[in-house]
């Protein structure tokens, strides 16, 4: 079981904000993740309070597939990656997650593991909430539920669009599309993916991704501040690519 999971049992409830980052700037890491951002401030307060904060290196695994959901997994900062591997060794990234983005799908089934493996991209700083103190909320706000159930409809449209961007067969334009989405959901101006990162998440071999992406500096659509950094500086000339 990974080291995430084995934590959870050592749980104990601290002082609201007692090591959060956020905090310490005036909110909370609350305040910054979609999942609570609509919560009643004593409903923020009391996850707060019973919440655990861990840090780990860039490279390192926090989550292996098959290991039990038991918390909501928020990332405070830095990048993780949630990926597959196939039985020839194949990576295929699912979704890449960063600063006020959350770890939670699967936690309420009744087979409730994670069906994908989490690594971290960057140093990351995480925050984790016990599934029982979650559930405890929302016995008690059932307003929350109607709110996860509205940010479910949200993400299931997300994924609906994933697959269609999977589903072009032209690389450029799916590599357009794939840098807009990355583009709107980024953390500051620009991407921060590695080319391996970027082929294995929308199937294409590093090379096409490579020769795509130089393509699109030489048009004036992206550049490359420096390795594994990417700014979009056309979205229109972008998006004119992603409709070809």
């Amino acid at each position: 079981m990974a080291e995430i999971s084995r934590r959870e049992d050592a749980r104990v409830c601290a002082p609201s904000g007692h090591d959060c980052a956020f905090s310490r700037a005036g909110s909370s890491c609350m305040d910054n993740i979609r999942l609570f951002a609509d919560l009643p401030a004593s409903a923020k307060r009391e996850l707060l309070s019973c919440s655990r904060h861990s840090t780990h290196p860039a490279g390192s695994i926090i989550v292996h597939e098959g290991d039990p959901i038991e918390s909501i997994v928020v990332v405070r900062s830095g990048r993780i990656k949630t990926f597959r591997t196939s039985l020839d060794g194949k990576e295929y990234v699912l979704d890449v997650l960063h600063d006020g983005q959350a770890l939670w799908h699967g936690m309420f089934l009744a087979d409730h593991t994670y069906r994908y493996s989490v690594a971290c991209l960057t140093r990351v700083e995480l925050c984790r909430i016990h599934r029982a103190d979650f559930e405890a909320l929302l016995a008690n706000h059932p307003d929350v539920a109607l709110g996860l159930i509205r940010m479910v409809c949200t993400e299931l449209d997300d994924a609906e669009e994933k697959i269609m961007m999977l589903g072009i067969r032209d690389p450029r334009r799916r590599l357009a599309e794939y840098l807009l989405a990355r583009d709107g959901r980024c953390v500051g101006p620009e991407i921060h993916l590695k080319l391996e990162d970027i082929a294995n998440s929308v199937g294409l071999r590093p090379e096409t991704v490579s020769r795509n992406i130089a393509q699109f500096v030489r048009e004036g659509l992206v550049e490359r501040p420096g390795r594994g950094r990417l700014l979009v500086v056309d979205r229109a000339g972008l998006e004119a690519v992603a409709a070809e």
